[in-house]
């Protein structure tokens, strides 16, 4: 038990805090907020509340609670919404209404709901840290696996089957330091890594169904992704995008900061879409955890090691995890506030010093790993995080601290935003370090040489940005006819493959088989465009082709059709061109080469 004795915002210096320990969680004034120790000086202890203080005195108690600031870990985490705290919010608002009070609390997993457990091993039988007891159907799409805790090895005593609630014990082992009673519920302390086995090399890209991210900068399970951009450039909806459609078994999406009406839209749409894999509900893989920019500050930094603490969970069974977080620059804004209360020396900026550290220790959490158990058995947890650099400056210190991290870089562009380019991730300045990581698992799956296509695509709309420069100084007519060509094949590429519509039923998600198909016919465009050119065809009459139509409607065609399609579009673009150089003049519309 101490004593506040001073506030400033968010912390709280409190004294005769004898025993205390460092990253201990207090509770702070007679409502008992809740809180953090984040510095000691003797019995003095600097104190992190994450709760609105105002209101609160020098002299009310603060009551250390023995333990780290944890996340409850089990079956109901699925579906769930949580502040930045783990408080469910569903929760807490069928007790004390819409707005959420100060002090208010309720267990993260629910002790009321009965989950059918089912074993997986027998009693008798010898097992270690991280091997699986069994399962529980915790949604449609996820099978919770209920693990033997990190540090804990030895012989079943106990097993029990049939209906528990998550603090019932469903097992009993034997170990060297005596019985130990296994619950359903796990707590792990959130700024702690959660144990494995050994660290693999990621060589599975992470579908998003977003073009431009997987066939130009694409991402791995188990990967890092940074997405800067400045005010309205689409950070939030492109990260809805992935949350949406990529291919991992489970979703984090953790709302440090941003707009409550932007979790909003998370929360209302994603019951309603369907899992395009399964059919199902998106929100029966999903965890929510809402810190949105009108509730405590402090709360952001919690939110974002709570989300990767879930994700490792889950990781830990086994699963692909994909963990999105919106956006780390409220969180070292946060941070920057904390740093000022406790009049640390401050960084560029007025950023904390540590800003790097804390940056690297979050993305280093993620990775592919073989985890624990006697078993073998692998799991990812991928981290993409957005940034919101002021003004859009991305010589700002969070972006820059980021770029010197993570490996994938997706850097949304003003221009293009402004211009309905959607994404809105410029081609020219992203870059992926995995492209040599997944080649070999693009040619496995499309059996085409992708690496090339994309390289080649890339080189021609660089070449592209080239040639603009020139066309800004003496217009397009002083151009050769063959880079004339050039460009307006670059033009396809831009608008029929790297441009997406987010709200189109078909053109939202693009399998990766179409998307390769698709470049792949650009491209050949382009090789028959430029030789027509070079062949004394006129740019004008390579526009007229009907083909060009086909192309640009081949991303609204889903994707089984597009198969059928394809080869029919491959064929009238040979044909087309063919006659292009027969008569120098380009074929109408209905012509035998372009029927059917």
């Amino acid at each position: 038990m101490g004593k506040i004795t001073r506030i400033t915002g968010p912390v709280v210096i409190a004294d005769d805090m004898r025993g205390s320990e460092m990253y201990e969680l207090v509770r702070v004034g007679e409502e008992k907020l809740m809180g953090e120790i984040i510095g000691l000086t003797g019995d003095r202890a600097t104190i992190q509340v994450y709760e609105e203080t105002a209101g609160i005195k020098p002299g009310e108690r603060v009551e250390g609670t023995g333990r780290p600031l944890s996340v409850e870990l089990g079956p109901g985490l699925i579906g769930s919404i949580y502040d930045g705290t783990q408080r469910p919010l569903t929760i807490i608002r069928s007790k004390v209404g819409d707005m959420v009070k100060r002090g208010v609390f309720a267990p993260a997993l629910s002790r009321e709901t009965k989950w059918e457990f089912i074993p997986k091993v027998k009693r008798g039988a010898g097992v270690v840290e991280g091997d699986i007891l069994g399962t529980v159907k915790e949604s449609r799409l996820v099978e919770h696996r209920i693990l033997v805790p990190p540090g804990i090895c030895g012989k079943v005593l106990e097993i029990s089957d049939g209906q528990h609630k998550v603090e019932d014990v469903v097992a009993v082992i034997e170990t060297p330091a005596g019985k130990k009673d296994i619950r359903m519920m796990q707590v792990w302390p959130v700024r702690r890594p959660r144990p494995f086995k050994r660290k693999l090399e990621a060589i599975q890209p992470l579908l998003t169904g977003q073009r431009v991210a997987d066939t130009f900068f694409p991402i791995v399970k188990g990967g890092t992704a940074a997405i800067p951009g400045g005010f309205g450039t689409g950070k939030t909806v492109f990260l809805h995008q992935v949350a949406k459609w990529a291919d991992a078994d489970v979703i984090t999406y953790v709302g440090a900061g941003e707009r409550g009406n932007e979790m909003c839209d998370v929360l209302i749409h994603f019951p309603e879409l369907k899992d395009p894999r399964t059919g199902e509900s998106l929100m029966q893989r999903t965890t929510l955890i809402a810190n949105t920019s009108n509730m405590p500050v402090a709360a952001r930094e919690a939110g974002v090691y709570t989300g990767i603490t879930i994700a490792e969970y889950f990781r830990d069974m086994g699963y692909e995890v994909a963990l999105m977080a919106d956006s780390t620059s409220r969180w070292a804004e946060a941070m920057r506030e904390i740093s000022g209360r406790l009049e640390e020396m401050p960084g560029e900026e007025g950023f904390p010093a540590y800003l790097a550290s804390r940056l690297a220790e979050f993305y280093e959490r993620a990775g592919r790993v073989q985890t624990l158990g006697s078993d073998e058995r692998f799991g990812s947890v991928t981290v993409l995080g957005a940034v919101s650099p002021p003004g859009g400056d991305l010589s700002e210190p969070v972006s820059q601290n980021t770029l010197r991290i993570v490996k994938v870089f997706w850097a949304l562009d003003t221009s293009l935003a402004y211009r309905r380019h959607f994404p809105a991730i410029n081609w020219l300045t992203s870059y992926s370090l995995y492209v040599d990581n997944i080649k070999d698992w693009w040619k496995s799956k499309t059996g085409e040489e992708w690496k090339d296509l994309r390289d080649e695509a890339i080189a021609m709309l660089q070449r592209e940005a080239e040639l603009e420069e020139i066309v800004k100084l003496v217009g397009p007519d002083a151009l050769p006819e063959p880079e004339r060509a050039l460009l307006e094949s670059a033009r396809m590429m831009r608008e029929d493959f790297l441009q997406q519509f987010a709200l189109h039923e078909v053109d939202t998600y693009c399998p990766p088989e179409k998307q390769i198909g698709m470049l792949k016919i650009i491209i050949n465009f382009y090789h028959n465009a430029v030789e027509a050119a070079k062949r004394g065809i006129p740019v004008e009459e390579i526009r007229k082709l009907p083909v060009k139509e086909d192309i640009a409607g081949m991303k609204r065609l889903p994707a089984e059709k597009f198969v059928k399609e394809q080869g029919r579009i491959e064929k009238h673009l040979k044909e087309q061109f063919d006659y292009l150089l027969k008569t120098k003049k380009a074929p109408e519309a209905g012509t035998k080469s372009t029927e059917g």
